[in-house]
């Protein structure tokens, strides 16, 4: 005789019937269950997310990026200051041919014009620098600023007198 006997069944005992004949009627009950919810119970979208403000804040950018302090911040900065707020962003690392501070053979053309040509090329903006070095800073302002970046390069700028009121 063979080992195996083709037709025995794997449900030896009354209560193995019982429970795969529950199980057979269970089971495709609950999947139909479970699907009458997936279809009956569909997600809605928040109607309220669709409003103007809802999606003017979902598309904010992540950031925004401000050189310089707003036009009448308070009191005069020095020109250390600003040279730290502003013009290190650009000068302090050589971005956009930017000659970097302490340079001083990048500096050496640029100091012949002297304080006046300097401030008349941030003035009017020179290369990548957009006007007034993107600020709204006073030209004594900037005059300072061109003095203390100036001096850290090799020149000798002399500050200009502050105007009087």
């Amino acid at each position: 005789m063979s080992e195996h006997d083709e037709h025995s069944s794997f449900i030896k005992t009354p209560q193995q019937l019982i429970t795969v004949v529950l199980l057979a009627f269970v089971v495709p009950i609950i999947g139909i269950v479970m699907l009458v919810q997936l279809v009956v119970n569909r997600p809605q979208a928040d109607p309220a997310a669709l409003s103007p403000e809802a999606v003017a804040a979902r598309l904010q950018p992540a950031g925004k990026v401000e050189f310089g302090a707003a036009a009448g911040a308070g009191a005069a900065k020095s020109g250390e200051q600003i040279v730290q707020e502003v013009c290190a962003a650009c000068h302090q690392t050589g971005v956009a041919n930017a000659p970097k501070t302490g340079d001083k053979a990048a500096w050496a053309p640029r100091l012949k014009l002297g304080l006046n040509g300097l401030l008349q090329s941030v003035i009017k903006g020179k290369g990548a620098m957009a006007p007034r070095a993107g600020t709204g800073l006073s030209d004594q302002e900037l005059a300072a600023a061109i003095v203390s970046i100036a001096n850290q390069s090799g020149g000798s700028l002399k500050e200009p007198a502050a105007p009087k009121k």
